[in-house]
């Protein structure tokens, strides 16, 4: 009996890692432009950078600047030609380099908006507190 209760528990466990494994990553290559915040901003910056939402809704990003010194980076909840809360706080690990914090993880609400492409990654300066250079995310 206790080798037929290990040898279903094994089973079980390989079938739940195989349908988790189904379950898509969502990662994006971002490129962020002035042009793209609301209100837009005439900047000659510009980043990239990419983005990855897993299955289980934990989230790694990183991104990249030129031609600004960006104070602050992160995911806000908002469509296109919209601005929203940030949901996401990135940690600067770089010059002009920003990463999204180990653990970072959406609410089932903020990952049907990522699905939905209503959120955005954006880096702020001093310039421009609001945000600079800008890209939406998901779908």
């Amino acid at each position: 009996m206790k080798n037929v209760l290990r040898h279903s528990s094994i089973a079980i466990a390989i079938a739940c890692a195989g349908l988790l494994a189904s379950y898509p990553t969502m990662a994006a290559e971002v490129t962020l432009s002035g042009h793209n915040e609301v209100p837009p901003v005439d900047s000659k910056a510009k980043g990239t950078g990419t983005v990855t939402v897993n299955a289980d809704h934990t989230v790694t990003a990183k991104v990249h600047v030129t031609g600004m010194e960006g104070t602050a980076a992160h995911i806000h909840m908002g469509a296109a030609g919209a601005n929203g809360p940030v949901i996401v706080p990135f940690t600067k690990t770089g010059e002009n380099e920003f990463s999204a914090p180990a653990g970072a993880k959406l609410t089932d609400d903020q990952y049907k908006a990522y699905e939905a492409g209503k959120t955005y990654v954006n880096v702020h300066s001093a310039a421009h507190k609001g945000g600079e250079v800008r890209a939406q995310l998901g779908n």
